[in-house]
């Protein structure tokens, strides 16, 4: 029987979540006790606000939270909130009341009022704006003052060219302080990147110095579900000055490029920067990208061993090698399989985290040559992943075949056999619930009969997530006969147990949509008789 997931198993002594790491909540302390007014318990010494200001500010969210009718009283309730963080930014940020307020403030202001905002939070030496943005509630405020810097364009184009010079500076005065900011970071890159709540001010500067921004960040809290969907990032006009800023704050990471190995905050901030140069500056990030494998391909291991095989079974540092993977083109692809994968590949796949690195890899040389190569590696070991349970292997692999149009016979063939269902050529029409429930052909017909005995009528059941994943690859292959041969034999009531299933549909969908007109009617009148079934 085989596993019917393929989750990436944590290691020993690795934090609670890894699907994003720097995320809050990770490491943190409960909340602190005290009085108001007394001295908090975290790095150094700051005055917390009193009760009467922490009762203002939740009184000024509340009146954000019922909108405005007009802009000028709009405006004028903003010029009023500002007055009384003016002076006290610093602890009103750092103040969890404070800081929700003022995140939702800052976009209903000018660019010149975010930019007072940033200014009182960051002193000349800079220490102050770095232990704000290492706050975990100051961080949020950082990160909410920096994202304004999208409505850069907006602004500016509605200068005209008679426009009066204070109106240009409104947005000339945002786009110093992000600036500022950028430079307090590069002079304390180790201490950002590592910090859980700094990172993500670093990461949301990236976005801002490359033009990008995706949906604001939100604090998990403890049991929400988690859900590893890529954000959507919309592009934004930047000024001059942040093309040559993301070129030095690279540069700053760059200096720090062993921290992205050893520690998984770092590491995300080192994807962060990789993602967004490869969306907007795609020169940069080639040389990012060069740089960063001949860093990890460089490393001391033991003899006749890549040190690329020590990083891909690292929780902290595979992340980064599957971003490096999805980014990289032909020439570093094949690089990095002939050189430091190849003859390895079965054994990643069969390791508990090495496993995703492969998935990625398999994805991406879909489109080259080199996937023929790597294809007939992974099928020696084809059931001992399987029996691992590592079916994600096998999903990626499918579609990969899918995709580039070629070795589809051949694992067709392998799975039939994997699953028990190649010989004799009866048990070719038991295959679609066998790949749905990842179970071989003894253990689903509960049979240890002879070859060539009929089996017993089981009704579908125990169909899985990757089951499906699996089932809607292959239903992409030239060849399908074999798919919608086994749909065929289906009871009306499997039919409709297929059909209600939240992941069979998805099966059941993508058999409709391959087949045929004359196919596609077939199945919807043996849908119609089984709803007799309701």
């Amino acid at each position: 029987m085989f596993a019917k997931t393929g989750e990436r198993k944590r290691a020993k002594g690795e934090g609670k979540k890894r699907g994003h790491p720097g995320d809050d909540g990770q490491g943190e302390r409960k909340k602190r006790g005290g009085e108001e007014g007394g001295q908090s318990q975290g790095d150094g010494s700051r005055k917390r606000l009193d009760a009467l200001s922490v009762g203002y500010f939740r009184r000024v969210g509340e009146r954000l939270g019922e909108g405005f009718d007009e802009n000028e009283e709009r405006e004028m309730f903003v010029a009023n909130v500002l007055t009384e963080v003016k002076g006290k930014a610093v602890v009103v940020a750092m103040d969890p009341t404070g800081s929700i307020t003022l995140q939702r403030l800052l976009p209903l202001c000018s660019p010149e009022q975010v930019a007072g905002v940033l200014a009182e939070l960051g002193d000349q030496a800079g220490s102050e704006l770095k232990a704000v943005s290492c706050d975990k509630c100051g961080g949020h405020v950082v990160e909410s003052a920096v994202r304004q810097m999208s409505r850069w364009s907006e602004s500016s184009q509605k200068e005209s060219p008679g426009a009066t010079g204070d109106e240009k500076d409104s947005c000339d005065a945002l786009e110093a302080q992000v600036l500022s900011l950028s430079q307090v970071v590069r002079d304390n890159m180790a201490e950002f990147i590592k910090h859980v709540h700094g990172s993500h001010v670093v990461r949301t500067l990236l976005h801002v110095l490359a033009g990008c921004l995706g949906p604001p960040r939100i604090e998990s809290r403890p049991g929400a579900k988690e859900h590893n969907l890529v954000p959507q990032l919309i592009d934004f006009e930047i000024p001059t000055s942040f093309w040559y800023g993301l070129k030095s704050l690279t540069e700053a990471l760059m200096d720090n490029v062993n921290l992205s190995v050893v520690d998984s905050v770092a590491s995300a901030a080192f994807q962060t920067m990789l993602t967004v140069c490869h969306r907007n500056r795609p020169k940069l990030c080639k040389q990012l990208l060069r740089r960063t494998t001949e860093y990890l391909t460089s490393r001391s291991a033991a003899p006749g061993v890549s040190p690329l095989l020590v990083f891909l079974k690292d929780p902290a540092s595979s992340r980064l090698v599957e971003t490096i993977i999805q980014l990289s083109g032909k020439s570093l692809l094949r690089h990095l399989y002939k050189n430091h994968l190849k003859g390895q590949m079965v054994d990643l796949a069969l390791h508990s985290i090495a496993n995703f690195p492969i998935q990625r890899l398999t994805a991406a040389s879909a489109k080259h040559k080199m996937f023929l190569t790597l294809f007939d590696e992974l099928i020696q070991g084809i059931e001992s992943i399987l029996a691992a349970g590592h079916m994600g292997v096998i999903v990626q692999l499918a579609e990969s075949c899918a995709e580039s149009g070629e070795k589809q016979t051949d694992l067709m063939q392998c799975l039939l056999r994997a699953f028990h269902c190649a010989e004799p050529g009866m048990r070719h029409v038991s295959c679609l619930p066998l790949f749905m429930s990842l179970l071989t052909y003894e253990v689903y017909y509960h049979s240890d009969t002879a070859e060539g005995d009929t089996p017993t009528e089981v009704p579908l059941s125990s169909i899985c997530y990757h089951g499906s994943r699996l089932v809607q690859a292959l239903a992409k292959f030239k060849e399908r006969s074999l798919l919608l041969s086994s749909l065929r034999t289906l009871t009306p009531a499997d039919l409709l147990t297929l059909a209600s299933d939240p992941s069979g549909s998805h099966v059941l969908q993508a058999l409709t949509i391959t087949s045929s007109d004359k196919g596609r009617g077939k199945i919807l009148k043996r849908l119609e008789a089984s709803h007799q079934y309701l």
